[in-house]
């Protein structure tokens, strides 16, 4: 049971996807829109270097794949020894010689270059980590562009929303901890994002780029479009 203002749980996590990991790419089917325009966000260019943190099954490899060309490269992060196994066998199944994985936490994970971009697709326990996301921000060349999506709570007239957003919370996290600002983390890193809510305020997409130095500020510019992702 999850309680009220709880870190991630990595053994709970491992537990989570233990069980989901057979019809994980099914749950997802409905949110592929919002993979789609996350991915567009990361403005990627062929050749470039991108991290897929927490990459799960590898559902966005293949997308992450069109930006960066055979010349580009992707490195998938994920801890999950089940969601990992379906991400390699997806990856030998297309022959995808540019695809690297790593089975680790984020925070553990051996990253030995900079990359150009990050994706951080449904990763709300990877997000509320201070030292995952340092170890990802670390690894990142100056203006490289970060793209986080996820649940979030709503507010507001849109408040009742939160019916949905609850359950679909307890079966993808381990920690409700940050729900209403899931990227605050993530700001307080790189500097501020820009943030578009969608789906009544109860999904997300955050993105911006890593200043140099890094800022401290957590400042953010907000900007809501409610609708369903396109």
């Amino acid at each position: 049971m999850i309680e009220a203002g709880q870190g991630p749980d990595r053994t709970a996590a491992l537990a989570q996807y233990r069980r989901r990991a057979g019809v994980y790419d099914l749950e997802l089917t409905l949110l592929e829109p919002l993979r789609r325009k996350a991915i567009e966000r990361l403005a990627l260019e062929r050749g470039d270097f991108v991290l897929d943190v927490g990459c799960g099954t590898g559902l966005s490899l293949e997308l992450l794949r069109r930006g960066v060309g055979a010349e580009g490269r992707i490195i998938g992060i994920e801890q999950s020894p089940e969601m990992i196994e379906q991400a390699r066998a997806r990856v030998a199944r297309h022959r995808w010689r540019n695809v690297t994985l790593l089975g680790s936490p984020v925070e553990a994970a051996d990253l030995q270059e900079s990359a150009d971009a990050a994706l951080f697709h449904f990763t709300h326990d990877i997000l509320r980590r201070r030292d995952a996301v340092a170890n990802v921000v670390r690894h990142l060349k100056p203006g490289a562009r970060l793209v986080a999506t996820g649940l979030k709570w709503t507010g507001g007239w849109a408040l009742p929303a939160n019916l949905l957003v609850l359950p679909a919370a307890l079966r993808s996290v381990t920690s409700l901890e940050g729900l209403r600002q899931p990227w605050s983390r993530l700001a307080d890193s790189i500097g501020p994002l820009d943030v578009e809510t969608m789906l009544l305020g109860a999904v997300y997409i955050a993105s911006g780029r890593r200043l140099s130095p890094p800022a401290a500020a957590s400042s953010t510019r907000r900007r809501a479009a409610v609708g369903a992702a396109r």
